[in-house]
Order: C-alpha cells, then structure tokens, then sequence
C-alpha cells in the first residue's frame, strides 16, 4: 500500500479527498488508469486510502470537475483523457461569470479582436492551398445561409473557425470553441435580418480576399474592421447606458 494509501483520521475531510484526488489524477496522467476505464468501486477505493465513502465521493466530484473523469448517476466513473478542450471548457466557468455585463464582454471580445488579427495575418503568409479552398468552400456556404439567422450563425462560427485550425496548434480551435460558447447568448439576442447578414458576410469576403491574396497587412485591417462592426450589434444587446 502506497505512502497515501493510509490518512490520519486527525486530518480533515477536505485534505483526506485532496489526496485521493491527486492519486487518482496521478494514475489517470500516467496511464494506470486509461481513458474508458472504470475508477475502482468506492469500497474499493475507501480501502486503499482509508477514508470515508464521503471523502471519496469528494475526490471523485474533484476529479470530475477538472475533466479527468464522467460520472453517471448508478455507474462507476469513467476516466477521460485530459485535453485542451477540456481545460479551457473548465476556465470558461469562471469565464461566465465576467460576461455578463457590457464591460465584461467587451474585454472578452477584445481578446478575441486581438487573436484572430494575428491569425488573419499569419493565413495569409502561411495558408497552405487546402486552406485556402477550406475558406472558399465555407465562405460559399456562408453566402447560401444569408437570410436564414440559425445556418448564418453557424457558417459564420465555421468561417472562423477555419482562421484558428490554419496555424495547426491544437490549443486554438479549442479557443474558438470557448469563444462561440461564452458569446452565443449575446449572438441570439441581436437585430437580425438579410441584411446584417449580408454586411458580415461582406466582412468575411474581404477577410478571404486579402488571405488568398496573401496580404497580411489588409486580412489584419478586415479582421478587426469586421469584428468591431460586429462588437456594435453585440453591444446591442445591452441595456442602453445613461
């Protein structure tokens, strides 16, 4: 039995599940517990670490909380496999917190101006040709949803989205997810119509125009034209300030 196994009854419950909790995190990030396994069953576990069922429990909403395992109501965790999506999904709580005034999403969408200006410029420098027709083909399907506010939404996010997988890093997409999701509830409450529409899929067109004509200087200049206009009908869904 390991150097944890085994917890003074004098030290608190909290401390008692942090330790099972890091054990367990340990085990999952070394591979003795892979992804789609089953946690061992709780009587199990309160028996190699001698502590309660609750402290257990504890460890286990813990560990859940961070990603590292799912839990089902009448079933055994099951460990999933840490990843980018995961942790950012886990900053976005407390992200949802700060969104929900105006000051607060402003400077969430500034960061958001801010990242996809820099890989506006970095497509259109570095854009392989599939990239290139990936953009074509999702601007096109932008064009065709015009007017329809639900498809429109989602061929804008996956305009965007296509800006962010470009550079290859896994750790982007996995931002664009988390922006599309903090901002969605301000993206359905704005003024709709054709022609809202049409202006940011104009946007888009200028984007795709200066990353094929590979110009980094203008897709950085229509990147934030296009999202500052778009901060105008987000802002819109504000109370209007005094």
């Amino acid at each position: 039995m390991d150097h944890v196994a085994r917890l003074s009854s004098r030290d608190p419950a909290g401390r008692r599940s942090d330790v099972v909790a890091e054990g367990l995190a340990r085990l999952i990030q070394s591979g003795g517990l892979k992804e789609g396994d089953r946690l061992p069953a709780e009587r199990d576990l309160m028996q190699r670490y001698g502590v309660s069922r609750a402290a257990i429990r504890e460890a286990i909403l813990a560990l859940a909380n961070r990603g590292l395992v799912v839990t089902r109501l009448g079933h055994r965790p099951v460990v999933r496999k840490p990843d980018y999506e995961i942790a950012i999904d886990k900053v976005g709580n407390l992200v949802g917190h700060l969104v929900v005034d105006r000051k607060g999403v402003w400077n969430l969408f500034d960061t958001r101006i801010f990242l996809e200006a820099a890989l506006a410029r970095w497509a259109a420098s570095n854009a392989r040709r599939d990239d290139i027709d990936e953009l074509r083909a999702a601007l096109a399907a932008n064009r065709d949803a015009i007017g329809h506010s639900h498809d429109f939404d989602e061929t804008d996010a996956a305009f965007h989205a296509i800006l962010y997988r470009i550079p290859g890093n896994p750790i982007y997409p996995a931002v664009h997810k988390a922006y599309v999701e903090w901002l969605v509830q301000h993206w359905r409450t704005m003024k709709r119509g054709g022609d809202i529409d049409q202006m940011n899929y104009a946007g888009h067109v200028a984007i795709f125009d200066a990353i094929a004509g590979r110009d980094p200087d203008e897709a950085e200049i229509a990147l934030r034209r296009h999202l500052v206009a778009a901060w105008e009908f987000v802002r819109s869904t504000f109370p209007a300030e005094d």
